[in-house]
């Protein structure tokens, strides 16, 4: 039997070929385009959606070399294309493909690319401890991230984080390490997602508009507002001292301007029929906002925050202390009330990116070795410092 038969086999026998076959012809009403000489991907949808013999499904662009990247690793529950790359304007060959890869269990997934990869890793973690000492720095020592960076595969470069996909899950949610959250409330190509992650997201991006909001002035511009959601997950990086284009949230709205307009805009249409702000369009095209500033909007934009940043901020709670201490029920300028909740809203987000970042940087300075250290930092460094000059 050739490959061409044995995949054919392999296709007549998978589980989920008569179900995807049914959908693909009830929405094109033609039967789906095969790839026998390609076992990794057998069936692109032209609803968008191309399904894999692994089990996994993922969600197609005009460029799917992503995806292939893929079929080098083991499987994944959830990967994701980040940084750079995803810029319109940016036609450098030489920029690092960077990833996010989900899995159930990292320790079981090392171990399996370590058989497959096992040049993807710092030598001194393969021989001192393989896959127990690469999800032991990760887990203990930085914020369960394991990062392979400057992976060279057919004349590209590729760097892949490795994360529970609980991990995962619980930053999204309830923002507890505020540091994969942070990835997902820019743009992302997700390319596999069989836990809908992308649905989950949903919570991070309102609670990020609605941290945003909260610290931004009563009126700005739709760039602004990006720019804030995206300054979030970098105010107190450690990085943002030495390592990081000061201007590097300006020059990402502004690189991506249209995806995070897609991101976000059902959730100013959201907040504007919910009378929390008002839209207008300026001559150039752009979103006008306006806020308010009563209590009632504050109180709204701080119930869509994560249960542990909502309950460190508790406004009622700042209120009743200013009541009390005045001696009798005035109505305190709003302005106090809205500043005391930005002021203690920064302040927990700088906490928990400050410790995040440094612990991931520590761990990923290990991870990587010293070699692709130094290579990663100067690489860095030298952005930092032509934005500075």
């Amino acid at each position: 039997m050739g490959k061409t038969d044995r995949v054919r086999s392999t296709l007549d026998r998978h589980p989920l070929r008569e179900q995807l076959t049914m959908r693909y012809m009830c929405s094109t009403g033609r039967t789906p385009s095969f790839f026998p000489n390609d076992p990794f991907l057998f069936c692109i949808w032209k609803t968008g959606v191309a399904f894999s013999l692994k089990g996994m499904v993922f969600s197609m662009s005009p460029d799917i070399a992503p995806l292939y990247f893929l079929q080098v690793l083991p499987p994944v529950q959830f990967a994701c294309v980040y940084g750079s790359s995803l810029h319109p304007s940016n036609h450098d060959k030489t920029t690092m493909t960077d990833y996010i890869l989900g899995v159930s269990d990292p320790k079981q997934w090392h171990s399996e690319n370590l058989k497959l990869n096992k040049h993807h890793y710092a030598s001194w973690m393969v021989h001192l401890g393989g896959e127990r000492l690469i999800t032991g720095v990760a887990d203990k020592i930085g914020v369960g991230v394991h990062f392979n960076p400057f992976v060279s595969w057919n004349g590209k470069l590729f760097k892949y984080g490795v994360v529970r996909m609980h991990d995962l899950l619980q930053d999204v949610q309830y923002w507890e390490k505020f540091y994969l959250c942070g990835r997902l409330q820019k743009p992302v190509h997700i390319v596999v997602d069989n836990l809908g992650v992308n649905s989950i997201n949903s919570v991070n991006l309102r609670a990020a508009v609605s941290a945003a909001l909260l610290l931004l002035p009563p009126e700005f511009t739709e760039a602004d507002l990006y720019a804030k959601v995206c300054s979030l997950s970098y105010t107190g990086d450690v990085r943002m001292l030495f390592a990081e284009d000061k201007n590097k949230a300006k020059k990402i709205v502004s690189g991506q301007f249209d995806l995070f307009h897609s991101m976000y805009k059902p959730f100013l249409e959201e907040y504007e029929a919910k009378k929390l702000l008002r839209l207008s369009s300026t001559a150039n095209n752009q979103i006008h906002v306006s806020q308010g500033c009563d209590l009632s909007v504050q109180y709204s934009l701080v119930s869509a925050l994560p249960p542990s940043i909502r309950s460190q901020i508790s406004m009622k709670e700042v209120e009743k202390t200013k009541l009390w201490e005045t001696g009798g029920p005035i109505h305190h300028p709003r302005n106090s009330i809205r500043e005391e909740a930005t002021n203690c809203l920064q302040s927990i987000l700088r906490r928990r990116v400050m410790v995040s970042s440094a612990r991931q940087a520590v761990s990923g300075l290990l991870a990587v070795g010293a070699v692709n250290s130094s290579r990663y930092l100067a690489k860095k460094v030298s952005k930092a410092w032509k934005s500075w000059r």
